[in-house]
């Protein structure tokens, strides 16, 4: 009896350590919490040792992790877009593909986070260039244009920012070109399942799954339009939507047309009992809605809050334990991390003290790790009751060019891309390079 205790409490054991693959945007369920266990919950002084280091084009493409493999869209504005593959272990990197997609725009390089199964990762560039590549032999299998193929003309002002989301087998992304709002195809041959009209005037979110009575809905963000400037053109303002769409045909299940954010990017966060918040930047706030069936099985949606004294620019907003984090830094907010309950009372801002601005959040093990946008990552025991930080640690530098002048003195280490995490170890990036940090 003693011996199968021991054999049990191992095995136990041995699987609250095991690795957890971060296989998309936001991890594996798409809401930045990892199930995985046994994180450090403090950290010696010089901080989480960095394991390796590797250098990308600049850019805020985040990497994804699948069985021991790091997959990431790198991008050379010069040429074009480039997959890699990199060990996780190790940092060597295995093998890539590119393709041509020269241009450039307003904060230049990567954009997206790729999506990973067991054969393919697929990605989008910049231009719309929707690739399924085999992650065995590393050739394409399949290449769209979710821009051109639907009628789009000049490309967005800070390009196609598309992180794909795969359902069963389909590859659902937003293509926001006049053609078409939300594409499915199937994910092994490329060919569309269906596609949505237009929702609305085009924006940076990426399409997600939100719970619905127990049923998934894809819900898709547009943007809002200003109406035309003093002494300009004029143009008829437009509020943006919330849609939510049936994944498997492309129905529109319901909208909410009441949205204003002219440069939405960040996608619904599922709240729970039929609720999800929407968050924008540039001091447009949040809001709160709720769904559901009404007469004839028709579903119905109610706002139930707006704020803006809670907001996030570039990512969603991460719910746990009953409240929202986010990074409210916008051109005119300065409002740091933010904590907000369920009724859109704030609980606390870090404001300046510290000054989180565009980072990333995830949650694991009961600890929140938080990047701040610049040099440093956090810990962070999450609660609604006050800012409760545990450690800190400068992890990214400054590169320098080889003439020794600051290679970011024009950018800052803008390191705004998603975090990745699997077995203890934790990818950051910035505008020059990739990291791996033990948390273990």
């Amino acid at each position: 009896m003693r011996k199968i205790l021991l054999t049990l409490a191992i095995t136990a054991g041995a699987l609250s350590m095991q690795a957890q693959d971060w296989p998309q945007f936001m991890g594996p369920d798409r809401n930045g919490i990892s199930q995985e266990k046994g994180i450090m919950k403090s950290w010696p002084a010089e901080g989480p040792k960095v394991l390796w280091s590797t250098d990308l084009g600049i850019g805020f493409g985040g990497p994804v992790i699948k069985a021991g493999k790091i997959y990431l869209l790198d991008r050379d504005d010069e040429t074009g877009d480039t997959m890699r593959c990199y060990d996780l272990q190790t940092g060597k990197e295995l093998w890539n593909y590119n393709y041509d997609a020269p241009g450039s725009v307003m904060f230049p390089g990567s954009r997206t986070v790729p999506v990973v199964d067991d054969k393919h990762v697929y990605s989008c560039g910049p231009y719309g260039d929707l690739y399924c590549i085999d992650i065995n032999t590393h050739q394409p299998v399949w290449h769209k244009n979710v821009w051109k193929d639907y009628g789009g003309g000049q490309i967005p002002q800070w390009a196609i920012s598309q992180c794909p989301l795969l359902y069963g087998d389909l590859l659902i992304i937003a293509s926001q070109a006049p053609g078409a709002g939300v594409v499915a195809y199937d994910k092994n041959t490329g060919a569309e399942k269906w596609k949505t009209a237009s929702l609305g005037p085009t924006g940076y979110v990426s399409p997600t799954l939100v719970k619905i009575d127990g049923t998934d809905h894809v819900v898709m963000v547009t943007a809002s339009e200003a109406g035309g400037f003093p002494g300009g053109p004029q143009r008829e303002a437009k509020k943006g939507s919330v849609v939510g769409i049936e994944p498997l045909t492309g129905k529109i299940l319901w909208r909410y047309d009441n949205w204003e954010c002219h440069i939405p990017v960040a996608c619904a966060t599922d709240a729970g009992n039929n609720k999800m918040l929407i968050v924008g930047g540039y001091e447009r706030g949040a809001t709160m809605l709720q769904v559901n069936k009404g007469t004839n099985d028709a579903y119905e949606v109610k706002e139930l809050f707006t704020t803006t004294n809670f907001g996030d620019q570039t990512k969603p907003a991460v719910f746990y334990n009953g409240y929202f984090y986010a990074q409210y830094r916008t051109n005119n907010k300065r409002d740091g991390m933010v904590c907000m309950d369920m009724e859109g009372n704030i609980k606390w801002k870090t404001r300046r003290s510290p000054d989180f601005n565009r980072g990333s959040i995830i949650i694991v093990d009961g600890m929140m790790l938080a990047t701040d946008g610049a040099k440093s990552l956090y810990l962070i025991e999450p609660n609604p009751n006050e800012y409760k930080q545990i450690a800190k640690a400068e992890l990214l530098i400054e590169k320098q060019d080889d003439s020794g002048n600051n290679f970011m003195a024009s950018f800052g280490t803008q390191n705004w891309a998603p975090m990745a995490l699997s077995n203890g170890k934790l990818l950051l990036r910035d505008q020059t390079h990739m990291i791996c940090v033990n948390i273990k």
